[in-house]
């Protein structure tokens, strides 16, 4: 477990910081049940690699296919029952004490947004949603998961699910790179900063002399650049930031 210290040097970061950046990665799904994606990879080693069979190519090859690993690898008859933890409800807390809060998620399963956060970049997209390569019909999550391979209620083609695959490009990085830039302090929750391009959105905020700090079980390559480094659960360390928030004389 992390001390105080480094908590106390976080909170009072905060605290000062009118624009509040965050980088969610997969450590913050984990503590709400959700498997981590690289966790499926077993599932498919048997013919094909996870980025194989999760990409673009392969849907466009085999849109069936790609549904039946795609609802398996992301248990997509459980997304919908999947809660905020500690660490979501923190950052929707920050909101509402007057803080903004710029959410940039790595995260697919739309937990931000239902815990309240009001400005959320998903930066790899959603699996609540999916549309049309054809024409540009749109399905919700309940056609989504009624249905074996969804197809568009338009054009009968089979939809793509909103999640950036393999091969695609990511759309709003470049939106992410300035909120990151522009805010007064950046705070990575759960991410080992191991995917590209956003795993340089801390990098080039410690170039640009913003204060970075990552909370994360387990190392990452990038924690030489930050200020503060916190190795621990989410959400535990975000409840004990909330309370040295809410009692700024516990912090002293």
């Amino acid at each position: 477990m992390t001390g105080n210290s480094e908590l106390d040097a976080l909170a009072t970061r905060l605290r000062g910081a009118k624009h509040i950046a965050v980088l969610s990665g997969a450590g913050m799904s984990t503590e709400s049940g959700i498997p981590d994606f690289r966790s499926a990879n077993g599932l498919w080693a048997r013919d094909m690699s996870l980025p194989e069979v999760v990409s673009i190519a392969y849907f466009r090859r085999n849109p069936v296919a790609f549904w039946q690993a795609f609802k398996d690898i992301f248990r997509i008859k459980l997304a919908g029952g999947y809660q905020p933890n500690a660490g979501h409800r923190f950052l929707a807390w920050l909101e509402q004490a007057g803080h903004r809060v710029s959410v940039l998620t790595q995260n697919i399963d739309g937990l931000h947004a239902r815990a309240g956060s009001r400005e959320v970049i998903e930066l790899h997209g959603s699996l609540l949603s999916a549309h049309c390569l054809a024409c540009g019909g749109s399905l919700g999550f309940e056609a989504i998961v009624e249905q074996d391979v969804p197809v568009c209620p338009d054009c009968a083609a089979v939809v793509k699910p909103d999640v950036v695959l393999y091969g695609e490009a990511v759309p709003a990085i470049e939106e992410a790179f300035g909120l990151a830039l522009s805010a007064d302090i950046l705070l990575v929750l759960g991410s080992s900063l191991e995917v590209g391009p956003v795993n340089l959105i801390p990098l080039e905020c410690a170039r640009a002399g913003i204060p970075v700090a990552i909370i994360n079980l387990s190392a990452t390559g990038f924690d030489a650049l930050f200020d503060i480094v916190i190795r621990d659960g989410i959400g535990s360390s975000c409840q004990r930031l909330q309370a040295l928030l809410e009692d700024p004389a516990s912090a002293c």
